[in-house]
């Protein structure tokens, strides 16, 4: 055996030569693996430059020093890369999208707190929504409540003061315009805080921002949707 069998740790062979060179080579990959932490699971493109100890997850379709090498994590080591095959029940935070992710033997999952032996799974998301408000007395989002969501609630944040002659704002969704929270702040940085009682949306679904007291004429939030998804056993 060249390599340990879980992180592929090289191994010092008897009567080595410049025996610091495969232990430093170990431990720099026990430094990447340990508490893992993935810059992206979503890139293809290696990218031009990459801090030292910096690790990737692979997807499909990796090219240029990437290709051949999906599913891998690719570990930034002296310019170039280390490759590592994950094993199923590894669990790392993914930087860019900001949600934990299980590695079922196949594909990250984003979100995974479970994983059965069926491959079934349950996952918890936040899903952040940079909403502009235009004027007028409401403003409806594209939908985002992904289809046979469990949502819990949506919180926010005005990330540019609410103009207008609007006195206060209501969240919720259409046909329930203050599920979310209702008489809420325009200055910067006023926020919403609004758990529900968890509601399954059958389809895709908007939010819905509604002025009081008057209209809007401008403004922006930060909305975050917070919800679970569930995922079927593996086919047959």
């Amino acid at each position: 055996m060249t390599d340990t069998p879980r992180l592929s740790l090289p191994l010092l062979a008897p009567a080595q030569a410049q025996k610091h060179v495969t232990v430093n080579e170990a431990l720099v990959r026990v430094d990447g693996m340990t508490q893992l932490v993935l810059a992206s699971a979503s890139l293809t493109t290696p990218p031009a430059a990459a801090p030292e100890g910096t690790v990737y997850a692979v997807p499909p379709g990796g090219v240029n020093a990437w290709a051949g090498q999906d599913g891998r994590l690719a570990l930034s080591v002296n310019g170039g890369w280390v490759f590592v095959a994950p094993q199923r029940g590894w669990r790392a935070f993914v930087l860019d999208s900001g949600l934990p992710a299980v590695w079922d033997g196949a594909d990250w999952r984003p979100g995974a707190v479970s994983l059965s032996p069926a491959g079934a799974s349950m996952s918890l998301s936040s899903l952040d929504i940079e909403v502009v408000l235009s004027a007028g007395p409401a403003v409806t989002t594209a939908p985002v409540i992904p289809a046979r969501a469990l949502l819990f609630g949506v919180t926010g944040r005005v990330t540019e003061a609410i103009t207008g002659t609007a006195a206060s704002w209501d969240l919720g969704v259409p046909g329930d315009t203050g599920r979310f929270g209702t008489g809420l702040g325009t200055g910067l940085n006023s926020w919403v805080n609004g758990p529900a009682a968890p509601i399954v949306y059958w389809t895709p679904t908007a939010l819905e921002i509604t002025a009081q007291g008057g209209s809007f004429a401008g403004g922006a939030l930060t909305l975050v949707l917070h919800y679970a998804e569930l995922r079927l056993p593996d086919p047959v």
